[in-house]
């Protein structure tokens, strides 16, 4: 099986009980292992992750524990970095094994073919996400960055990232229709130049859609681990979406 997931924002401060959100990921992580051959995780797995040279965010032993567990077994594991959790310089691949994507990637499972991406960055987002988006992925501003001390770093990335979830709660979980929703838009358009796609699998937007689009393609929004609680499978012919309870 192919497990698929993303957007769990581990560390944010909109969480009420953190230490029971990042169990409840465990013990996903436990419940799919007996069956996984990959899973991918689809960008914002943490609501902040910024590796200073020497230090990475305090927190999140559990699930990192888990993930170097997978992968000694021989679980492939993928990490797209998202919009929240760009800042990886090496740990995540040397410490705990992930294989990290900073892009999206098209891969083949089975007989199918997937385009997968955390989905920022795909569109025309507005101009103020895109100015900070162009500012995150500089390589200068990631490296002035680092001159902060790690605990003022950290207070303010998860103030900025609170704050700016806060803004956004209002459209979050809420499905805006095929001509609204940037991310079905963006894949009917990608579709009409990549005929061989088969899934186009995103994260980004907390909700959970599976939507059949042109030639029975599909375009799947993967919802989220805060709120919805929801993942993709697919076992080598057929996807679903599944929850947890």
């Amino acid at each position: 099986m192919i497990y698929f997931i993303s957007d769990a924002h581990l560390g944010s401060r909109l969480v009420k009980d953190p230490k029971e959100h990042e169990k409840k990921l465990v013990d996903w992580l436990d419940k799919v292992k007996k069956d996984a051959t990959s899973i991918y995780l689809l960008g914002d797995m943490f609501d902040f992750w910024f590796e200073y040279r020497t230090v990475v965010p305090k927190g999140f032993v559990r699930f990192l524990g888990k993930l170097a567990e997978l992968i000694d077994t021989g679980i492939e594991i993928h990490f797209f970095t998202g919009n929240h959790d760009i800042w990886t310089f090496g740990y995540l691949e040397n410490e705990i094994g992930l294989i990290v994507h900073r892009q999206a990637v098209t891969v083949e499972i089975g007989t199918k073919k997937f385009f997968l991406a955390h989905g920022d960055g795909l569109y025309a987002e507005n101009k103020g996400f895109k100015i900070i988006r162009r500012i995150f992925h500089n390589p200068t501003a990631q490296k002035l960055f680092r001159y902060l001390p790690p605990q003022l770093g950290q207070e303010f990335g998860y103030n900025w990232s609170k704050r700016n979830r806060e803004k956004i709660l209002h459209i979050e979980n809420k499905y805006l229709g095929e001509q609204n929703e940037n991310l079905v838009v963006y894949a009917k358009k990608y579709v009409e130049s990549h005929k061989d796609i088969d899934f186009l699998i995103f994260g980004h937007r907390h909700i959970a859609l599976d939507l059949q689009i042109k030639d029975q393609k599909r375009v799947v929004i993967l919802g989220d681990f805060v709120s919805i609680f929801s993942y993709g499978v697919f076992d080598g012919e057929n996807f679903r979406l599944e929850y947890v309870e």
